[in-house]
């Protein structure tokens, strides 16, 4: 559904590159989506049901690898610190409206930043207290907030019990690990304090309201000894991320020219450890989504899989944005000219960089579609795939690495599966 002979680009797995095949003077993709093609063809998009509200602009870390401050959309400058309470009551009247006008029981809606604690305690309970308002009556509102910890005191806690708002908290790590990259302004290491908040929510009262850890991942890290320190937590689910990047700003150690795999290879100890072990009940998403896949039932995250995108941004301002991972890959690649204020959701489910986000297969390169692993793997998380000539109708950048795992995983989950039948 491309505007004729879009340009064509390929990935040689065996090289984990990027290939320009033609030129052909076309948009690069998504911009040559033709949208009203595939409306015709009866394709619909999908309600979005995630709610990301960039509640501050600011942070009180400067972390080396945050796609927001550090990479290459710096559109944060022009942001206000805090989201007003007036953009606050729009947000609130078009979650309503969407939900309304889709038929919607249950919406997520997840605080963050920056550091969305920097709002403060009132500010929160507003915004959460606001958009239920909008909700009919029966549907639900889940609201969670992802933290770097550094402000999670009682206060925040009894606040987040009281309103049933979920707590995820970044944490990379043993110390070494995580002061690696969660630093201070003045390059001072947060692990004590971050730790001292985790501990904080993973212990007595407020434990059912922790919703777990995002580590990003450094391959100079020892993978079990990270593994291991965030167990200690007993968090009950684990993000592990692979650091954003892509083919024309290559993410740390992935060299796009090269069959290596240094990320399966950091992941699948972790794995082996994980899938092996009767005694861990922490859900590691990315492993559970991949076994999810691998057994025919669809992905619930974008970064594997072929599900279509759910999720809307509205930033500071009140401006509508997709996904803010889209940051990474270039200034303004996350935008639309779309405003809470004067716009409803429903206006960009037909943008076609959306739209390229929920059509499934036919958004993927070539190569991803010829791939065995493609409905597993999904072409990978839609940022990793961006070029600066061909936008983003290419393989994710950690192509290899996620054959790899894909595999070692497949594999794994095959022969128990057997084992399993032969003892029935």
């Amino acid at each position: 559904m491309w505007i004729a002979e879009a340009r064509e680009v390929q990935c040689d797995r065996a090289k984990g590159t990027a290939i320009t095949l033609s030129e052909l003077g076309q948009p690069p993709f998504p911009e040559s989506l033709d949208v009203d093609a595939l409306l015709a063809s009866g394709w619909r998009p999908h309600a979005f049901r995630q709610f990301i509200l960039k509640i501050h602009s600011r942070c009180d870390l400067a972390c080396r690898h945050c796609y927001v401050y550090e990479m290459a959309d710096q559109g944060w400058k022009a942001q206000p610190r805090r989201m007003s309470e007036t953009v606050v009551d729009h947000v609130a009247h078009r979650i309503g409206e969407h939900a309304m006008a889709h038929g919607l029981t249950e919406v997520d809606v997840i605080l963050h930043g920056g550091e969305p604690l920097l709002a403060g305690p009132d500010f929160i309970a507003y915004a959460v207290r606001a958009i239920r308002r909008q909700m009919d009556t029966g549907s639900r509102v889940n609201v969670s907030i992802q933290t770097n910890g550094l402000q999670l005191d009682d206060t925040f806690l009894q606040l987040f019990e009281r309103l049933g708002i979920h707590v995820g908290v970044s944490m990379d790590g043993y110390a070494e690990a995580h002061d690696r990259h969660r630093l201070f302004r003045d390059g001072r290491g947060s692990h004590a304090q971050v730790a001292e908040s985790v501990r904080r929510i993973s212990k007595g009262r407020y434990h059912e309201l922790f919703s777990g850890l995002l580590c990003t991942i450094d391959v100079r890290n020892d993978p079990l000894r990270t593994f291991d320190a965030l167990l200690a937590f007993d968090p009950p689910a684990i993000d592990f991320l692979l650091p954003h990047g892509n083919w024309s700003t290559p993410p740390p150690f992935r060299d796009p020219g090269s069959p290596a795999t240094p990320y399966a290879d950091w992941l699948i100890p972790i794995f082996d450890r994980w899938y092996g072990s009767s005694g861990t009940h922490t859900e590691i998403r990315l492993f559970t989504e991949i076994l999810r896949l691998l057994s025919g039932r669809s992905s619930r995250s974008e970064s594997i899989g072929l599900s279509p995108a759910l999720l809307a941004v509205i930033e500071t301002d009140g401006s509508i944005e997709q996904s803010d991972i889209l940051k990474s890959a270039y200034h303004g690649a996350a935008a639309t000219p779309l405003h809470v204020l004067r716009d409803p959701f429903d206006a960009a489910l037909r943008l076609p960089s959306l739209v390229a986000r929920q059509i499934g297969v036919d958004a993927l390169s070539p190569t991803c579609r010829k791939c065995d692993i493609v409905a597993a793997c999904g072409g990978g998380l839609y940022a990793h795939r961006y070029e600066e000539n061909s936008g983003f109708f290419n393989p994710s950048v950690y192509c290899p690495d996620l054959y790899a795992l894909v595999r070692h995983i497949h594999r794994i989950f095959a022969e128990d599966v057997v084992r399993m039948r032969g003892n029935s």
